[in-house]
């Protein structure tokens, strides 16, 4: 009987074993599938938390507009020549050798069209400043475009003016400093190869100012090519065999009512050699560009 009774009690354990050892797993199963899935929705409720505490924050960052809901701010009060509201100017880093920033609607449609109009009746063939040696004769195909010089107290529309007031408030520097508009226009086929628009005192002599910075407005779209070209950003091609012709680097393609800022100076005063650029060959459409140079002293009117 002892003998049958264990014999029993084996077979019992063995049919329990063989039928609660799938349930115990099929168990487990399900409890680890409830806390991946309760896991997962907890954490997508998470970051639609999250994202919505910071929409509010990257929707001013990427518009550039903010409402007393989402910021408030405690003012102080202005000097004689501040402002007593924010100004907001949306920007991106493009690069940060060279120090390039590109600023998106910078201008209306109806300024880049009026500057376009009033520069049209003026165009001629752009020139360029000769380093010791060179003469128009052997710098000829450098530079292709057309292109008028125009001061903010020539346009009475007052588009200019409104457009150089914004360019000191991104650029934080003065109007004062600012050459006259240098206002382009490009062809298919029209490019201006790599070049600074810092000059170099070994090259071009003495100089009473020396462009810190430069802004370019774009007037039009460009459906291919015209690109502003940086074939040295982050000292690529910089081995000393860069063909000056070559449209290659960082490319910046031009958007109507976009800008763009670069600074040919270092903050030490020497000339940033990563800002090197020039404008790729226009492959369809006619590209228009109103140029402001910016110096480190005060320009004559």
């Amino acid at each position: 009987m002892k003998t049958k009774t264990v014999k029993g009690n084996w077979r019992w354990n063995w049919r329990t074993n063989r039928l609660g050892l799938p349930f115990v797993f099929l168990i487990c199963i399900f409890f680890f599938l409830a806390g991946f899935f309760a896991s997962s929705i907890f954490s997508h409720y998470q970051e639609r938390e999250d994202d919505a505490r910071l929409m509010p924050r990257a929707r001013a960052r990427l518009t550039g507009k903010s409402t007393e809901e989402e910021t408030e701010y405690n003012l102080l009060k202005a000097g004689e020549s501040g402002d007593d509201s924010i100004t907001l100017i949306p920007f991106q880093v493009l690069s940060w050798y060279p120090r390039a920033l590109y600023f998106p609607n910078f201008a209306s449609a109806q300024q880049c069209e009026s500057i376009v109009k009033k520069a049209r009746v003026g165009l001629k063939p752009s020139t360029l400043a000769l380093r010791k040696g060179e003469t128009e004769e052997n710098t000829k195909g450098i530079r292709t475009s057309y292109g008028v010089f125009m001061s903010a107290s020539e346009d009475e529309t007052g588009t200019l003016y409104a457009v150089e007031e914004k360019i000191a408030r991104a650029t934080k520097l003065p109007r004062s400093h600012g050459e006259a508009f240098n206002i382009l226009r490009y062809e298919v086929g029209q490019k201006y190869n790599s070049h600074y628009d810092a000059f170099d005192y070994a090259e071009y002599g003495p100089q009473k100012s020396r462009r810190v910075a430069s802004f370019l407005l774009y007037l039009t779209d460009v459906p291919e090519g015209g690109e502003t070209m940086f074939p040295f950003e982050n000292g690529f091609n910089m081995d000393g065999n860069y063909n000056f012709e070559d449209c290659i680097g960082l490319k910046v393609k031009p958007r109507k009512g976009d800008g763009l800022l670069f600074y040919s100076l270092l903050p030490n005063g020497t000339i940033d050699q990563t800002s090197l650029h020039g404008s790729c060959p226009v492959i369809k459409g006619e590209k228009w560009v109103a140029t402001k140079w910016i110096r480190d002293q005060i320009q004559d009117d």
